[in-house]
């Protein structure tokens, strides 16, 4: 690992336990073993190593979806396609690979600790969080299942609501169990009942 990876690594850890608030620059380089000035050939500020984590964030969450092979989110006509092809057994095993993602990858683990903390503290950081795993969330399944829809995969219904009705518990759980990986058959159990609910409410008979 190299020193600017150290540094991003160490400062995570740090966000998520006192804040973005509350580490300092000098917190960040003493746990990397590092001086101040050392660390600001690496990074011109705190907030442009959090800027630098948001963006790993963000290419881990790219890297997951061509892992899963998930359909591009733009075509949202390809997509519904790809989704309603599905059985209900796939549904049950992509959830759970990428919730177990989410749970379990130290980094956005991490992230969610620290988003969680900050949002008492610093809106501008929540905020980033909120976009990302909230609205972006939503507004792509509801686009999602609104296509659904219009193909007769889904049955008619508020496309809005039926994004909310599958993300909350799912984010729900997130919340409940991160940190609690001990706890991960518990977790499982539940996300499979309420995939299964989901399904059988929203999917058209076949």
């Amino acid at each position: 690992m190299t020193t600017k990876e150290r540094i991003v690594q160490e400062a995570l850890n740090l966000f998520s336990i006192k804040g973005f608030k509350g580490t300092s620059v000098k917190n960040i380089a003493d746990e990397v073993g590092i001086k101040d000035s050392s660390l600001y050939k690496h990074f011109g500020s705190k907030q442009e190593i959090f800027d630098t984590i948001v963006l790993e964030m963000k290419q881990r969450m790219s890297r997951l979806a061509e892992r899963m092979k998930l359909p591009e989110e733009e075509d949202y006509v390809k997509s519904a396609q790809a989704y309603g092809a599905l059985s209900l057994e796939d549904l049950l095993a992509l959830s759970r690979n990428i919730f177990l993602f989410y749970l379990k990858d130290d980094f956005m683990s991490r992230f969610w600790r620290m988003a969680n903390m900050e949002q008492y503290q610093n809106s501008e950081v929540y905020e980033i969080f909120r976009q990302i795993f909230m609205e972006d969330s939503i507004m792509y399944q509801a686009e999602l299942f609104g296509e659904m829809m219009n193909q007769g995969i889904f049955v008619k219904a508020d496309p809005v609501a039926a994004a909310m009705n599958f993300y909350t518990p799912i984010f729900f759980l997130l919340s409940k169990y991160n940190g609690r990986e001990e706890e991960e058959e518990e977790a499982l159990k539940i996300l499979d009942n309420q995939v299964r609910e989901f399904y059988r409410i929203y999917r058209c008979q076949q």
